[in-house]
Parts: C-alpha cells; structure tokens; sequence
C-alpha cells in the first residue's frame, strides 16, 4: 500500500497534513514514511510520528528503478507507505521534464497520488486547479484532493461539490483554517523535530486534526489500490569491501543531516557504526574512520568551541591520516573557526553565517582528484544549502579541491571537497545513490588507513 501527499505548490500545509496522517496511520498500521526531494528537516517529523526513520526519494540521485530498489527495501516488514511530495506536484528542475519532481516518484512507484489545495477564498476556481494538474500528465493517477484552510463548513461543502462533480475526483477531506498548527521556521527551513521541544505534543495535536477531518480509511483504501512493484529494480548502492571496519558518525543536535542510506551501504560494505556526540561527549570512541554530517554548527559554536577535548581528538584522528568524511556542517566544524568560536582547525579559513543564502540547487560535480569517498573522473550528482560560507583567500589557498562543480557553486570558484592528507570536507551534500561506491570506498579507506 502507497500513497503520495503532494501539494499544488509550496505553503499549502503538506508537512503538518503529511505527518498528522502518517501519526494516525500509526495506531492501525506500520507506517513508513518517506520525502521527496534532497530534505532533512520534513522526515525529522515523519520519523517522530511513525517510529520508522523517514526515506529520501529523489529522481535526481536515483535512476527510476533506484527509487524502486530504495522504496522495497525500506517497505520490508512495513504495511503502508505515506510519500510527502516537495513543492507543487510537477516541479523540478526543469521547466518541462520531471527530474526531480514528486510526479516521476509517483510515475516510478506508479502511487496514487492525493493532491493538497490551499482553497482560502477558492470554491469553483479550485476545480480548475484540479482539471489542470489531472490534464497535465494523465500518467498520473490524482485519486483524491483534500482542501487545506477552508473557512468552515460550509465554505467546505460547496468547494468539495464543485471538485467533485466538474472533475469526478473525491475530496477526502478538508482543514479549517488553524494557526496553531503551523510549525516554526528557521534559515534552511523549518526547525528539525529533535530540536523543538515538546515536538511529540504537536504531532499528536495535528494527528488529532487529521482523524476529525479527513476520511483515512478511504485514504487508505486507495493506496491499497497502488499495483505490485515488478519493474526493473537496480540497486543503489555497490558491496565492495570484505574486511570490517569501524566508523564513527557524528550525531547529537547539531549533526544530524544524514540520508539514512548512506549509512546503510557503510553497514552494507561491513562497517560497524559507532554513534558520536561532537557537542557532549568526552572523546572520539574507537573508530577506523570519520563521517560528520550537516546540521546547524553555526547554532552551536561557542558550546563546540568548549568541548576541547572532542577537538583535539579529531584533529589528532586526522593528523594520525585516518580518514575523515565531512559535509556541510561537518565542514564548517573542521575549520579554524565558527564566527570567532575555535574548532577543530584541520583547514585555516573561517566559517561564517550570512544574512542570505548562499547555495540552494541541485549539483552535478566532477571527481578531478582522487579521495576517500569517489575517484578521479567519477560524476555525481548532489545538493548544496547553506546560509554560511568559508572565507578563503584567493591568493592563499592552501589545498587541493577534489570536484570540479559541473553545475551548483561549491565552496570556492566553482570548485569543492577540501582535500588535507585523508580529510575530504565539502559543502555537496550527496546520496549512495547517485555515488553507488560511496560506502564501499569509505569502508575500504576506513581499514586501509584507520588502522
């Protein structure tokens, strides 16, 4: 059983209806949740609500039978999918394809699609809105709406009947208008689940919302009528290493942005992993080698800048040549400094937060330098989304970078991946997907160089 939640556009309340619903799901069934597109904050939710970690799905990373091969493996012993969409059902990166849209996710998994409508001041014009997304692209299968911020009942009534009789698709429900359930924002989105306090007590609050207002067993009844998965299936990922290893992966509240993927094709190419905590614990536990992820550090700074003993353990992890893997946030953590805060300072630039975005796109990235994690001539695609930056000197640049960025901004003219001895540290962000040697080359570095 599958279902997509996709939007009619962005702000139309798909993460507070998405994980309401996958919440009440919960009480009947074992629910796996998943995001489309490149987030980590959305699945956060997903993953409180259920008790099941949320999966990426993403036609830019992953070929159509990679979205299979990642959506049957983390259905295995599941009863129900519940797919939250990214922003209006047919956008991408292109204005005419669907690479990178939640309707070439719902084309691959051939998903029923329900499609959310913000319908403030909408009666009639909303069944226009339906006409044309089912007119788009009749591949997609829109089996039923649910209208966000109606009014009040009546307001309800007479925008369900002319949707469902000018376009012959039910309305399984809809949402009077509530600000109480809006969720807090931050600069790359909203505030991630583990953060804010007393998130359980809001996800059962917009459970609650969803049981009173939509009808979920008819929700349910048409994921039940999704069709068997039998297309091609090509995994994602590739086992390439025999021998066992130990990798540390920084996690706690300000590492946290990981595709639960790549940690599972580093258990797949026989790597233990072993959890860490850069903001409270004493030290590095006894590992082969490093993987610290994105996350909020510039949040965090001065509380890092005081572990001292973390500090040092990691620039002597990486002055001992063992590998380590950062991304994003993890990359900000191996410069001099956050702000004016002192970190680990296996890389001499500052990393600074500024008052507007610095990155927010799909990266196409060439390997132009061997590494720990890809070889040289290697493409892969990824994603960048920051507000910070790495203050390097154009005269005084001290490394080697390791990608060429093909398309996307990288960390320094169109280039990224800080290369110090067997450090890599980049602002691209990227999927076992579309790296499918990813785990398998950390792994082989992690014994070859931890040791």
């Amino acid at each position: 059983m599958r279902i997509i939640l996709a939007g009619t556009g962005s702000a139309v309340g798909k993460t507070t209806i998405a994980t309401g619903i996958m919440k009440a799901l919960s009480e009947k069934y074992n629910v796996q949740p998943f995001k489309v597109g490149p987030d980590y904050i959305d699945p956060s939710y997903h993953t409180l609500a259920t008790g099941n970690v949320s999966r990426n799905l993403d036609s830019f990373f992953m070929e159509s039978g990679q979205v299979r091969d990642s959506y049957l493996k983390a259905m295995d012993g599941k009863d129900i999918a519940v797919i939250e969409g990214v922003r209006g059902l047919y956008e991408g990166i292109d204005s005419v394809n669907d690479i990178g849209s939640t309707a070439s996710i719902a084309k691959s998994l051939k998903a029923p699609v329900i499609l959310i409508i913000n319908s403030r001041s909408l009666v009639k014009s909303a069944a226009a809105l339906v006409l044309g997304f089912k007119a788009l692209d009749p591949e997609i299968n829109i089996a039923g709406v649910i209208l966000n911020k109606v009014k009040n009942k009546a307001h309800y009534e007479k925008t369900k009947r002319s949707i469902e009789e000018i376009t012959k698709t039910e309305v399984i429900g809809g949402i009077i208008r509530d600000n109480s359930i809006s969720i807090e924002e931050r600069h790359l989105g909203l505030v991630p689940a583990r953060e804010k306090e007393n998130s359980l007590k809001y996800i059962d609050i917009w459970s609650e919302v969803m049981k009173n207002s939509l009808d979920l067993d008819r929700l349910v009844e048409i994921a039940r009528e999704a069709p068997k998965i039998t297309s091609d299936i090509i995994p994602i990922w590739n086992k390439l290493n025999k021998q066992k290893v130990k990798i540390g992966i920084a996690y706690d509240e300000v590492f946290n942005f990981y595709y639960k993927e790549n940690i599972e094709s580093l258990e797949a190419n026989n790597a233990k992993i072993e959890y860490f905590s850069p903001l409270n614990d004493e030290g590095l536990p006894d590992v082969d080698g490093l993987y610290i992820g994105g996350g909020y550090p510039e949040l965090f700074s001065k509380q890092l800048s005081a572990n001292e003993r973390m500090l040092h353990d990691i620039k002597t992890f990486h002055l001992e040549n063992r590998p380590i893997f950062a991304e994003c946030g993890g990359l900000m953590y191996l410069m001099n400094s956050i702000h004016e805060d002192k970190v680990v300072n296996v890389y001499p630039y500052k990393a600074v937060l500024t008052d507007r975005v610095q990155a927010l796109k799909y990266t196409i990235a060439e390997v132009k330098e061997d590494n720990i994690i890809s070889k040289k001539g290697e493409k892969f695609n990824g994603h960048e989304f920051h507000y910070s930056k790495v203050l390097v000197d154009n005269k005084n640049i001290k490394h080697k970078l390791a990608f060429n960025i093909l398309r996307g901004k990288g960390s320094y003219n169109n280039q990224d991946g800080f290369i110090e001895g067997n450090t890599l540290a980049s602002y691209v962000h990227t999927h076992v997907a579309a790296m499918p040697n990813f785990g398998g080359n950390l792994a082989i570095s992690s014994y070859e160089l931890g040791g």
